[in-house]
């Protein structure tokens, strides 16, 4: 068969998910055992991937989805602890006291506070953090996830402390070989990697910051009274100020002081300028935005978590003592992050499978106590004690938690193990590439010299596929490499992009919308969530291929391989 018939199979179970889940409007629920079974028949029956390896992919899936949902019951749990301790009435207080203007609370906890904990933690964290803390301010389930998911941008490609730069691209190179070649020409890695931060973080930078823009456009348009994009319009300059506020600090971050810190730090600066200035009210509109009543929200919009006002427990509590879960869970997220000798103890709690069902290199892990879902466990007891509750409060929260995750569970049984199925399909009596590649091969070969402009594109669909920037930089990064090489194109500018692209694709990545969904009882409506979150995928991704395209055939962007490779050749 030809390449082209290759990658359509390949891309076949994405397909029948986007058809399902948009256009058919079903649920994950029923979509996922269907886009299961198809790639299982592809791998089987195209690849000729061992019945074996299947069924070791789909366990070692089972294994990601345990993580998954430890990290989903631990965001729910959060929220019901503080909606039965009243920190939650506290919170909501407190952002009215900020402002009661929807849009400034959308920009201040799904921007710059999901931006905060993306480098902290990464891995779909931020919305299952944020989705349910803007339900309990009052926002629609859906408008929360959908702003939730579209914070799964910008802060990507330097989430979990550059997790997706120094372990995806670092390892989805061919590190050694690189390396030979520049210390044969008197330079070094290191020198490449930065050059290869600098230009992600300066992509992502230009891109996102018109994403606080898009989304107070989406948010009043989609869920507003009048549903027009001119509700957005005085809001705006405080959109670009926040924008600005987090990426002038993340530039400068992953300039000077690399691929860990520019998420975290930007985020954090971010938070305290914009905060402090919409306190001041500086570029506040003068006229603050709502949603109608909630009882004119059109069922669509509802999930069944639902927190009213009047449920709340009427103890008193400070704003800063409501606060402090959420305080807790970003220092514990920081110093286990940061600090290897706490995170090692952490993970040291492990469970873990290695060569599963004899499958070389198929394994994985459960760390219930790193994984930021122990780490919200925590917070919810420190909780417990911090807002003096009854033990009668926390098992009601438990339970309520408990109820909600077993739909998650259902869609991402079905979910991730399809992920690790087309990730692993590389090994195979077929002598075939995985499936990614075979894709991602076939756009290089028919878009041939303007590959640049699609390069963003490739890395979302690593994404998409795999819900992860990281894994999407690990299955993706050396084809990017060498396609740049074919074209005597920056290496390092190519491999940027597919990095800013694959920090995009969170936003579209399937797990990552059940993950998000099921955080605020939205799960079944996945498809109507995708439909709003495909519009800044696209934009993300046009607008990065434009960047590359200028960068590479308007300014001749070069690296320092290129230069080493061309003195090589000319000596």
């Amino acid at each position: 068969m030809s390449l082209g018939i290759y990658a359509l199979l390949a891309f076949s179970p994405i397909l029948l998910a986007g058809i399902l889940l948009i256009g058919l409007r079903w649920t994950a629920a029923r979509s996922m055992p269907l886009v299961y079974l198809l790639s299982v028949l592809v791998a089987l029956f195209a690849w000729d991937m061992t019945f074996t390896r299947v069924i070791a992919s789909t366990l070692q899936g089972l294994i990601v989805t345990i993580g998954v949902l430890w990290i989903i019951f631990g965001a729910i749990l959060l929220l019901n602890t503080l909606k039965h301790s009243g920190g939650i009435a506290a919170i909501r207080a407190g952002f009215v006291s900020i402002s009661p203007d929807r849009r400034i609370q959308a920009i201040i906890i799904a921007w710059l506070f999901g931006c905060f904990i993306e480098g902290a933690s990464g891995f779909g964290t931020p919305a299952a953090i944020a989705a349910p803390l803007l339900v309990a301010l009052g926002f629609p389930a859906m408008a929360a996830v959908m702003l939730g998911l579209m914070v799964q941008s910008t802060p990507v490609s330097f989430g979990a402390v550059g997790t997706p730069m120094i372990v995806g691209v670092t390892t989805g190179l061919n590190m050694e070989s690189i390396n030979a070649t520049l210390e044969a020409g008197g330079s070094s890695w290191a020198v490449y990697f930065h050059q290869i931060v600098v230009d992600v973080v300066l992509t992502h930078a230009i891109v996102g910051t018109l994403m606080p823009t898009l989304m107070v456009l989406f948010l009043v348009r989609f869920f507003g009274k009048n549903k027009k994009w001119s509700d957005a319009f005085s809001v705006i300059p405080f959109a670009l100020f926040a924008a600005f506020a987090f990426t002038i600090p993340y530039v400068l971050t992953g300039m000077f002081l690399g691929a860990e810190f520019p998420s975290m730090l930007g985020g954090l600066t971010g938070l305290a300028i914009v905060t402090l200035a919409a306190r001041k009210g500086f570029l506040v509109p003068k006229q603050s935005w709502d949603f109608a009543d909630p009882k004119d929200w059109p069922n669509e919009w509802l999930g069944n978590v639902e927190i009213k006002i009047d449920d709340l427990s009427a103890r008193p509590m400070s704003t800063f003592r409501a606060w402090t879960p959420y305080v807790i869970v970003a220092a514990l997220l920081v110093i286990s992050r940061v600090f290897k000798p706490v995170g090692d103890a952490m993970k040291s709690v492990s469970i873990s499978f290695s060569n599963i069902l004899g499958e070389a290199g198929i394994g994985g892990s459960f760390e219930p106590i790193f994984l930021p879902g122990g780490i919200l466990v925590i917070a919810v007891l420190c909780t417990f004690f911090i807002h003096r509750m009854r033990w009668r409060e926390l098992a009601a929260a438990t339970s309520e938690s408990s109820r909600i995750l077993l739909g998650a569970g259902f869609v991402l049984l079905f979910t991730v193990p399809m992920v690790r199925i087309l990730i692993n399909s590389g090994v195979n009596e077929s002598g075939l590439e995985s499936m990614p590649i075979m894709m991602a091969e076939w756009v290089a070969n028919t878009v041939g010299s303007v590959y640049p402009l699609f390069a963003p594109t490739i890395g979302a669909l690593g994404a998409f596929i795999a819900g992860s920037n990281t894994v999407s930089n690990m299955m993706l990064s050396q084809f990017q490499f060498g396609v740049a090489s074919n074209l005597g194109i920056s290496t390092a500018f190519i491999v940027a992009v597919q990095a800013v692209g694959a920090g995009a694709g969170n936003m579209i990545a399937i797990h990552n919308v059940v993950a998000a969904a099921a955080t605020v009882g939205y799960l079944g409506r996945e498809g109507a969530i995708l439909r709003k979150t495909i519009w800044p995928t696209l934009y993300y991704v046009t607008v990065a291929g434009i960047i590359a395209l200028i960068a590479i055939y308007g300014l001749h962007v070069t690296d320092i391989l290129e230069t080493v490779q061309t003195a090589a050749a000319q000596s």
